[in-house]
This record gives structure tokens, sequence and C-alpha cells, in this order.
């Protein structure tokens, strides 16, 4: 099919657009995948990790915990 310049193509019908990012693992397989690249998480950590899920942080709120951990007084 051949378009007149300047035209737009159109988009066939039922087509789907590509997804972009990655996808999401859980904590207990980003641990294994640490654990093989010799990270482990300080009982500190794992404690953090549960007070924000237990208080239900968002994404966000819980990146600034972990901020304000690791901020010198």
């Amino acid at each position: 099919m051949s378009y007149p310049p300047g035209m737009p193509k159109t988009k066939r019908p039922g087509t789907k657009a590509k997804k972009k990012g990655g996808f999401v693992i859980g904590r207990d397989s980003f641990g294994k995948i640490s654990a093989v690249e010799g990270i482990r998480l300080t009982p500190a950590m794992k404690k953090r990790a549960v007070d924000a899920e237990r208080n239900g942080l968002s994404a966000e709120e819980y990146r600034q915990a972990i901020v304000r951990s690791y901020r010198k007084a």
C-alpha cells in the first residue's frame, strides 16, 4: 500500500502496541537472584521491608524510608 507524502499511515485494527519496560519479580525471587550475586539483606533491611508492607507504604514512601535510614545525622 502506498501513501501520498504527508499523509499519516493508519494503524491496522487488531495490532498491539509494544510493551515497554520489563517484568516484576517477587521478593523471594529477587532474594535468590541477589544471593547468587553475593548480596544479602541485613536483618534491619528485612525489618524495614516488613514494616513498609505492614503499613501499606507506597513505593515512593518506601524509598523515602530507605533514604532516611541511610541519611547521616
